[in-house]
């Protein structure tokens, strides 16, 4: 079983949340506070997508490493692994960005949430749609053998 193609169709679908998310976060945020609403709209996106590609990287990586036997600690530790950078990182950021003079935290929020959402119902639809067998079918036996 091999489900790099999945992934990586998520990571091209994520790109594209992504920049749609930074495009229109940007606008609204620009409405609403012309000085901050744009790098908060972007940093949201970016964060979003970052996070997105983590995932997706760490499941790409320890199928490689373990020819996709998810049952393989290895497999396991590899993912958990991304997961938990993924949380450090993100109460990193949130650290550094807190107080910041330059970041409108509303923007920043809803870019976030709105990335979050959006990779969620990408990572549904495109998993739902894939055709990865579940159980592989052994080969018919040859008569005469």
């Amino acid at each position: 079983m091999n489900s790099a193609p999945v992934f990586a169709r998520i990571l091209r679908y994520g790109a594209i949340l992504a920049g749609g998310v930074a495009v229109v976060g940007s606008l609204v945020g620009w409405l609403a506070d012309p000085d901050r609403g744009i790098p908060s709209a972007l940093i949201g996106a970016a964060i979003a997508f970052l996070f997105l590609g983590v995932t997706a990287a760490s499941i790409l990586l320890a199928g490689r490493l373990t020819s996709w036997d998810i049952l393989n600690p290895i497999f396991l530790v590899t993912v958990m692994g991304g997961w938990l950078l993924k949380f450090v990182g993100f109460l990193i950021v949130l650290v550094l960005l807190k107080d910041q003079p330059w970041i409108n935290p509303l923007v920043l929020f809803l870019s976030v949430i709105a990335a979050v959402i959006g990779s969620l119902v990408i990572d549904l639809v495109v998993i739902a749609k894939s055709r990865i067998p579940l159980v592989e079918i052994p080969p018919a036996p040859v008569d005469g053998a």
